[in-house]
């Protein structure tokens, strides 16, 4: 009888530990939200979103304010329509920006919100137009060695001669 309560007991603990383990795996993932704040929704459109995927952070001054809820393209303006639910109780002015950013060198993307100057504030179903999409290091790249072959400046590797 003492035998089988104790392995009862080490079950059980076994049992909340695995929880424990998946519930942080999921957390650290940003695969599990637990957010019992009421929110709102704004949208904006970016040229390119790069490698932003839903559920990714909405962040003001390091701070995470809500998080992306979808991303569609608008085959009307060939742009990505981002959708944001944002914490009601955080209030941002109608001219903020955004913009996408990576934490780290090749770290995730996440939205970074610039607060403006404006009297009036963002309310549900809001749009944000002042956006920076994503940038694309490839696309850097080329435009930088595109620059350096209109300039002229071609280097013999060999002999160390411009």
């Amino acid at each position: 009888m003492q035998r089988s309560k104790n392995d009862l007991w080490v079950g059980l603990f076994v049992l909340i530990g695995a929880v424990a383990i998946l519930f942080l795996a999921l957390q650290s993932a940003n695969l599990l939200t637990l957010n019992f704040q009421p929110n709102y929704s704004l949208s904006a459109k970016f040229d390119n979103v790069g490698g932003l995927k839903p559920k990714a952070a909405v962040r003001s001054a390091g701070v995470v304010v809500g998080r992306v809820e979808n991303i569609v393209f608008d085959d009307k303006s060939f742009q990505a329509r981002v959708t944001l639910a944002m914490e009601s109780r955080y209030v941002f002015p109608k001219d903020s920006s955004l913009k996408i950013l990576t934490s780290g060198l090749l770290g995730e993307q996440y939205l970074g919100l610039e607060p403006g100057a404006d009297a009036k504030t963002l309310v549900a179903g809001d749009s944000i137009t002042n956006t920076q999409s994503a940038m694309v290091l490839e696309s850097l790249i080329s435009q930088f060695l595109y620059s350096k072959a209109s300039e002229g400046v071609v280097t013999d590797v060999g002999k160390g001669k411009k």
